[in-house]
């Protein structure tokens, strides 16, 4: 029976095809996106791009096809205790291999970019419906059932994540529709369920969008880099679009098709707030352009796959975190306008993310996604202070946030789903906070607010809350920093990625929070009652940012007008 299923599916399913002498060799063509990052060569599995089948003893080869910078090729789940388990690589721009042998589901993704994502299931042939696996192990150690809430969670994510015909198009009018595989697979137990109708009945399909929300003004601009934008003159993606705060237009978008800028992922601007400053996170360069007119100024080679840019209060000066770097000398400092790298930094480790820059140009703290640690840095004397380990080894810390007099600083823990809050003059750990302790993995009971793979996390430029942008759960977390605590969840739209402050008209913050999967911005006012107590905070604004007659742009969008919600700069700062 499982020999003719097999057989059926070959015939039915691209992609499923058995190379020569029995072996199985899947290849996986890492590019710059967007979409399907691990390109499966064969071409798309039940209509997964990123998803290849094969007996026990496959090969999975990982190679890089067109893409600017390096990655990372590292096992982040397979089934317990597989042969060859975990799997990971360097940074690099070269190929490697893998073969698996023990039946399961394994999915790989690049520590760089961790939602470049693929996905291997390793089928017996000698079983009924497509192998999960009993359990799963996640690159940290944490295990659960393949029947589980988590793990069918994980699955959804990365179909979402991956296909962009899953991902949410707030301009049309129709309802929010995923591609769920209709497949038998066999799970816990040895229990085979068709993964369509357990997808859909644990998450639901084709529901209705959330309506677009005008809030009341802002001040000043929104900039959102709409990371995944293709436009008819470069091959690769991405842009700066601006939105309007005082009447939420979106009023420009800057591509430089002349330079072909490469997946713009943050962005920064200078004191005088005339420039802004934009990493290319798929390449080696920081790009400078006029914030008002959208020209070109400079392109800098700084290092491999610059994730975040910001300066520094006292000297303007620029620091960019240089997350593929395999040295210890990862944040590169620049002048503004000077033409070129100033110093390389030493914060001790490889590949930081999301670093902050204290108030006072003083300090720099790093999330050191390669260590599960955080550095301190000195500018005063101009050296480590401490590195303080933030969770677990693969805990992969992506992202820092600091009390606005730099008191106290929050780690979000991408892996762990976690923050490390430490206090910044000492290096002691405050507080651990689980984004996940009102959430039950296995059954998936929800009993209070709750995150899961954490990734953007600033405070408020008032010191009341920290708020975060969670992917898995797709979920904005509201931290009390008076307390610590975990006080609100608010419902965030597909690929919660990016949240910064912008100031709201007649006083108060918004927080802006961008979406990499919907092409949205919303805007949550974190103390609408005005009374300092961020447990009230409440979506007050989604904004689309599709381009219109009236939004300038130096290129013409060929797809995914709008998506790709990363990084955000609101100005003035």
């Amino acid at each position: 029976m499982k020999k003719l299923l097999i057989m059926i599916i070959m015939m039915i399913l691209p992609g499923l095809v058995w190379a020569k002498g029995g072996d199985r060799r899947i290849t996986f063509e890492l590019n710059d996106g967007p979409g399907n990052w691990y390109r499966n060569a064969n071409g798309p599995v039940v209509g997964l791009g990123s998803l290849g089948v094969g007996t026990p003893g496959v090969e999975v080869v990982f190679t890089r096809d067109d893409s600017n910078t390096v990655h990372t090729y590292t096992s982040l789940l397979y089934p317990t205790g597989a042969r060859n388990m975990p799997f990971d690589t360097d940074p690099q721009k070269g190929s490697e291999s893998v073969t698996l042998r023990t039946p399961g589901l394994y999915v790989f993704f690049c520590q760089v970019h961790p939602y470049m994502l693929g996905a291997v299931i390793v089928d017996d042939p000698n079983t009924e419906g497509l192998d999960l696996g009993e359990t799963i192990t996640l690159i940290n150690g944490i295990t659960v059932p393949t029947s589980s809430d988590l793990a069918t969670r994980l699955l959804r994510g990365f179909m979402v994540l991956t296909e962009p015909g899953n991902w949410q198009n707030f301009s049309s009018s129709d309802p929010w529709h995923i591609n769920y595989p209709s497949v038998p697979v066999r799970i816990t137990g040895g229990a085979v369920v068709d993964l369509a109708t357990v997808l859909n009945a644990r998450y639901g399909n084709e529901t209705a969008l959330p309506p677009l929300l005008t809030p009341s003004p802002g001040v000043g601009e929104v900039w959102v880099n709409t990371q995944f934008e293709k436009t008819a003159n470069k091959r690769k993606p991405g842009a700066a679009a601006v939105v309007d705060a005082t009447n939420w237009q979106v009023k420009r978008k800057v591509f430089l098709p002349d330079i072909e800028m490469n997946n713009p992922h943050n962005m920064w601007t200078d004191r005088d707030q005339n420039l802004i400053y934009v990493t290319e996170w798929f390449d080696s360069k920081l790009t400078i352009f006029d914030r008002v007119s959208g020209q070109f100024i400079d392109r800098i080679q700084v290092g491999e796959a610059p994730a975040h840019v910001m300066t520094r209060v006292d000297t303007d000066q620029l620091h960019v975190s240089i997350n593929g770097s395999d040295r210890n000398e990862s944040v590169v400092e620049l002048s503004p306008l000077a033409g070129g790298i100033e110093r390389r930094i030493d914060v001790g480790r490889p590949g930081p993310h999301a670093h902050w820059m204290g108030h006072d140009g003083d300090t720099m703290v790093t999330p050191n996604v390669f260590t599960g640690d955080s550095t301190i840095y000195d500018f005063v004397r101009d050296g480590i202070q401490d590195i303080v380990p933030t969770g677990s080894v693969e805990a992969h810390p992506i992202a820092t946030g600091m009390m606005p007099d730099s008191s106290k600083y929050y780690v979000a823990n991408f892996l762990d789903s976690t923050f490390t809050v430490i206090e910044t003059a000492t290096g002691t750990v405050l507080k651990t906070i689980n984004l996940l302790q009102n959430y039950d993995p296995v059954s998936g009971d929800i009993t209070g607010p709750v995150g899961g793979l954490p990734i953007q996390t600033p405070v408020s430029p008032d010191g009341i809350a920290m708020v975060t942008a969670n992917i898995l759960t797709d979920t904005i977390t509201i931290v009390d920093t008076k307390t610590d605590t975990l006080v609100a969840s608010l419902a965030c739209d597909a690929g919660c990625h990016g949240v910064q402050f912008g100031a709201k008209a007649g006083g108060g913050y918004y927080a802006y929070v961008s979406s990499q999967s919907a092409n949205v911005l919303q805007v949550v006012d974190i103390d609408p009652d005005g009374d300092g107590n961020p447990a009230d905070a409440k979506v007050v604004g989604r904004i689309l940012l599709t381009s219109t007659a009236n939004t300038a742009s130096d290129d013409t969008i060929t797809a995914f007008d709008g998506m790709g919600g990363q990084g955000l700069l609101p100005i003035p700062v």
